[in-house]
């Protein structure tokens, strides 16, 4: 995404726009750290609104891995900010709303975090009597950037990365009664090269208020003493008919007799089960399988039990067993369960295949969904909120969002820059949207890589090892959600590095996945994508390509800044076009889109990126204003100009 400096149509060299009104701001603003700025949100969506702290985030936070007992811990907590160098503080400032960010509105802060500050959290929490005899989990949806917790005194661990998810075995450090939970939590921000995406300091143009601690669900659960199923991996095969299911302990008992039961059901229908020894793949077969996609997004049930089985091998030697084959397969598939399962976890999965094949134009490879060429039609969508920030206030709020998106007559979007919660994404299962999912950017002044260049800059080891170690933990976290079909590994040049590598790598930890290596600027043949961002008013098409499908992961950018709506009315509101009528913004969006309607047709373009869902702070270039009041364009017109991208 890029910028402009025009109110009416875009320069003739945005490459040079970019560079002084883009990323030349942030790295001015990086090579002299600014105090951190922080608005009040003079604008809130009718679900932020509404968040009290009784009804803050409530869902359960793990949809694909759900156990029967939790306990949520999103409410009030303490707060204080001390410097970064100073111990615990034994008194504190006020009251923050879990689990929106101290930048945000709505946690009832709203102050700045700067780069030599330590910003605290105390609560006290009570173990249910229920849960005696059960190790206790402590669990963070997200928490930017690093941190430490300690639990009544005791440093329990800590953690390093802004947007996955993280758990502590607090068990040993628990007693009797009330139990105090303080965690510290430091954030560089723009200050250091980690993956952060939009976030700045100082911000303006494409760079965005920054969001520092605490912002995604905080909860605990009980799991059994000894052994507990920690991850259940779900990889759809469709031509094959079956479902590859990897179920992963947090220890390895390896005992014979411990196994597990797996089950897949329509409704309350078993489909398949099966039984296989602890610390093996299984394969239940999907006879006749409903095949998700947005037209029809089928779900699944699973449910995955930890259970003891008779030794299928009992009383022979060693050099008798079968281990990891058929033959053990087979025996594991007939034996026998004693007694009641020690872990129960139950989600959902379904049945859809992503991949490259022929398609209408000769030596032009298009996308497939279930081995049919459907074009992606989508916006970019970034997901932030004018009182909540990168927090999304309620799953209200984001069916709204997807909701409308799909009536419009989207069936994919490009989620830039940013992982959502879980239960973002479950929405999109749910409701049919087909996911691009974008890895946070990060870099340093002179890191980042330009329009043109023919090299690529060089970054540090432990920059690069933290940016991989984000990117599998993104990946390993998200693989089971069937919305998800390409993960886009660097956007531009914002820290771009190593891309061809990076773009193997990819492809090998998931290959039942596309890849787009590089959306926009700078390709470098690898990937399954060849993608081109294009705001000229009329979109530019990208070359074809015999090896890989041809996308814009960017276009459009029409700006509107519609009065009463604007995150602040004092400043330029700007769009890649900006316009100031909905005559004018609708004859803009179609005169666009016939152009991303004859590519399709002509030259077999698989997809299109819309810029995009929402305005974004001095952003106008939504299809929704910042606070999802006023829609631009109507929903059905919207419709009937993407009608004729689903025709034959």
């Amino acid at each position: 995404m890029f910028l402009t400096n025009s109110l009416t149509t875009p320069l003739r060299s945005w490459h040079a726009a970019y560079l002084l009104l883009g990323l030349s701001s942030a790295v001015l603003a990086q090579s002299t750290p600014p105090t951190p700025q922080v608005r009040k949100a003079p604008i809130m969506s009718r679900w932020e609104k509404q968040i009290t702290a009784e009804n803050a985030w409530r869902e359960y936070p793990r949809p694909q891995l759900v156990r029967r007992q939790w306990q949520n811990l999103n409410g009030m907590w303490e707060y204080a900010i001390t410097p970064k160098t100073a111990p615990a503080p034994t008194a504190f400032a006020g009251q923050i709303l879990v689990p929106f960010c101290v930048e945000s509105t709505v946690s009832k802060v709203n102050k700045p975090l700067s780069p030599d500050q330590r910003l605290w959290y105390r609560r006290n929490v009570t173990i249910p009597r229920d849960w005696n005899g059960q190790r206790v989990l402590l669990h963070f949806g997200a928490v930017d950037y690093e941190c430490n917790l300690w639990v009544n005194g005791g440093l329990v661990g800590s953690h390093t990365g802004g947007s996955d998810a993280f758990s502590f075995d607090i068990t040993n450090y628990l007693k009797d009664g009330q139990n105090q939970v303080l965690l510290g939590v430091t954030d560089p921000t723009s200050t250091d090269e980690q993956p952060r995406g939009k976030q700045l300091l100082n911000p303006n143009g494409i760079w965005y208020t920054p969001v520092s601690g605490i912002w995604q669900t905080v909860w605990m659960e009980p799991v059994p003493k000894v052994a507990h199923i920690e991850e259940v991996r779900l990889t759809p095969e469709v031509d094959s008919g079956r479902v590859r299911v990897d179920v992963s302990l947090n220890t390895t008992l390896d005992k014979p007799t411990t196994a597990i039961r797996i089950t897949a059901l329509d409704g309350n229908q078993t489909v398949a089960t099966t039984i296989v020894r602890e610390g093996r793949p299984a394969h239940l077969p999907i006879s006749n399988p409903k095949l998700w996609s947005p037209d029809r997004p089928f779900l699944y049930d699973y449910r995955v039990e930890l259970v003891t089985v008779t030794d299928p091998f009992a009383g022979r030697p060693n050099n008798q067993r079968m281990h990891r084959n058929e033959g053990e397969r087979a025996a594991y598939a007939q034996a026998t369960v004693t007694g009641n399962p020690t872990d129960v976890v139950t989600g959902y999965f379904a049945m859809r295949k992503i991949a490259l094949g022929p398609g209408p134009v000769a030596q032009q490879p298009v996308l497939l969904l279930n081995n049919q060429f459907v074009f992606q039609n989508g916006p970019l969508d970034q997901g932030w909120w004018p009182g909540s920030l990168l927090t999304p206030p309620s799953d209200e709020a984001m069916t709204f969002e997807i909701d409308f998106l799909k009536k419009s007559g989207f069936n994919m979007l490009r989620k830039h820059i940013k992982v959502e919660p879980d239960r973002y994404y479950y929405l999109c299962d749910k409701l049919g949207i087909l996911v691009w999912q974008d890895m946070p950017s990060g870099f340093l002044e002179g890191q980042n890589e330009w329009p043109g260049d023919q090299s690529e800059p060089v970054r540090r080891s432990k920059a690069k090892e933290q940016y991989e170690l984000e990117l599998r933990r993104m990946m390993n976290q998200l693989h089971s959600h069937p919305s998800i079909v390409t993960w886009v590994v660097q956007n531009e040049g914002w820290g771009q590095y190593e891309n061809p590598r990076l773009a193997a790598w990819v492809k090998g930890m998931d290959p039942s996945r596309v890849v787009n290596a590089i959306s926009g600027w700078n390709d470098r043949n690898a990937g399954d994508f060849y993608d081109i961002h294009t705001y000229e008013p009329e979109p530019k098409a990208p070359a074809p390509k015999s090896d890989r499908v041809v996308v814009i992961g960017e276009f459009g950018g029409i700006g509107w800044p519609v009065q009463g709506h604007l995150w602040n009315p004092d400043m330029r509101n700007w769009g890649y076009q900006t316009y100031h009528s909905a005559d004018e913004v609708l004859k803009a969006y179609q005169k666009k889109y016939a152009k991303i309607i004859d590519y399709k047709q002509k030259q077999a373009l698989s997809a299109a990126v819309y810029t995009q869902t929402t305005d974004v702070e001095g952003e106008v270039n939504g299809l929704l204003t910042y606070d999802r009041e006023v829609i631009k364009i109507p929903v059905e017109t919207l419709r009937q100009i993407h009608a004729p991208l689903f025709t034959k």
